[in-house]
């Protein structure tokens, strides 16, 4: 599935029908990232209506969804490939790397994700092999795919064997107890909610200590962060540095004034009901938000929240 910028959070629903639930039907959980398309109350409300829990990564560690992560890596590669060989032609191919892909051996899932959605291996792929065809335009066809496939399949084991030999020298094995104080890396510099000046890459990378409060997993911990903090409070064990001797006077996370949206124009009006009474809503486009991202509000709790909007 390919898309192409601008896109907004009704484009990538409209994609997820066409090309996923035609298939599949609705998932049960869907993992991604943090980007504000996944963050939308677009998208958020959307899931909620069709019983789809969102997992969203941990802060700063995209490594949680992985799964994805690799998936990108490795699509990644084959474009990259395919667009310095063939500039022109590459979207023609996309279909052939995503064919390779799941029909390859996974170690993770003992088989390849053709078997494990379908049930059965995948069709055994019979390579081209140049002999007389009556009709020259099949032949050309047919060798500019078979020359594709064994280009993507050199680069493909040549970029694992890379990945995995950098990632073994990085990792090592890290643990905390619950009620153990650490330190939390974070980047200012890189989050625009707890970016307060224009100079925080000079400014600390650690911050807290912080107490865990609760392991979530086998990697992430939650900490007991202030109730002001904008960040998320579980965090990989990458990012924590355990206290050693007498907690040290507290580095407080930097926050920058949370953005309020205000109410910039009425789209609908409707009645529902709010509890045994009869209550008015309005569709309410935010200033600073798409149009898509227009929500239905309560009218009383609107002018109470905003007594200077006329509507």
């Amino acid at each position: 599935m390919t898309l192409s910028h601008p896109y907004t959070a009704a484009h990538v629903a409209q994609s997820f029908l066409d090309n996923v639930f035609k298939l599949h039907g609705w998932p049960d959980v869907i993992v991604s990232d943090r980007d504000s398309i996944f963050l939308s109350q677009f998208w958020q409300e959307f899931t909620r209506l069709h019983g789809i829990q969102l997992a969203m990564s941990t802060a700063y560690h995209p490594q949680s969804d992985g799964q994805t992560e690799v998936v990108n890596r490795c699509i990644e590669t084959y474009l990259r490939c395919m667009v310095m060989d063939r500039p022109n032609n590459w979207a023609k191919w996309v279909s052939l790397a995503e064919f390779w892909y799941n029909t390859n051996f996974h170690t993770a899932a003992g088989m390849s994700p053709f078997q494990a959605v379908y049930g059965y291996p995948p069709p055994i792929f019979v390579p081209y092999i140049p002999k007389d065809v009556r009709i020259a335009a099949v032949d050309e066809c047919l060798s500019n795919r078979e020359a594709t496939i064994q280009l993507l399949k050199h680069s493909l084991h040549r970029a694992q064997n890379r990945m995995k030999q950098l990632a073994d020298k990085k990792r090592s094995d890290r643990s905390f107890l619950v009620g153990e104080y650490v330190f939390v890396k974070l980047h200012p510099y890189g989050q625009s909610t707890l970016r307060a000046t224009q100079f925080n890459k000079l400014g600390p990378k650690y911050f807290g200590p912080f107490l865990i409060t609760e392991k979530m997993g086998n990697v992430a911990y939650k900490l007991d962060l202030p109730n002001e903090a904008q960040v998320h409070p579980v965090f990989h064990v990458s990012l924590l540095k355990k206290v050693i001797g007498p907690l040290p006077a507290i580095v407080p996370l930097p926050s920058a004034p949370r953005m309020r949206f205000q109410p910039l124009n009425v789209l609908k009006r409707r009645m529902s009901r709010r509890g045994n009474r009869a209550s008015a809503e309005v569709l309410i486009q935010w200033d600073s938000l798409p149009i898509t991202e227009a929500t239905w509000e309560n009218a009383e709790d609107i002018q109470i929240r905003f007594p200077n909007f006329q509507f």
